[in-house]
């Protein structure tokens, strides 16, 4: 039980982080400095540990995870839009 509710305290501080960068991503319109590959890694570790509990006991702290994996998945998508429309005008993305 104390293992679950410090797992459940990790995923809400990690998480407490992508409301901000969407938040960002959405008001410059940039995706410079994001790295694709990141996310990606990020995105396949929180599935992971979802796949943990689906495959061990099923708790409620897989939805954090999910959570954490679609908040992560919004940021990646923002970051493809924003890097195609800079491409097409012209701009350098890194």
């Amino acid at each position: 039980m104390l293992s679950e509710i410090f797992e459940s305290l990790m995923l809400v501080c990690f998480g407490c982080a992508w409301p901000f960068a969407i938040a960002k991503s959405l008001r410059t319109k940039c995706a410079d400095g994001k790295s694709v590959a990141f996310l990606v890694v990020l995105i396949c570790g929180y599935m992971a540990g979802a796949l943990s509990h689906l495959f061990g006991q099923m708790t409620p702290v897989v939805l954090l995870y999910y959570l954490n994996a679609a908040m992560v998945t919004t940021e990646l998508i923002l970051v493809f839009k924003y890097r195609r429309r800079q491409n097409a005008n012209g701009h350098v993305s890194i």
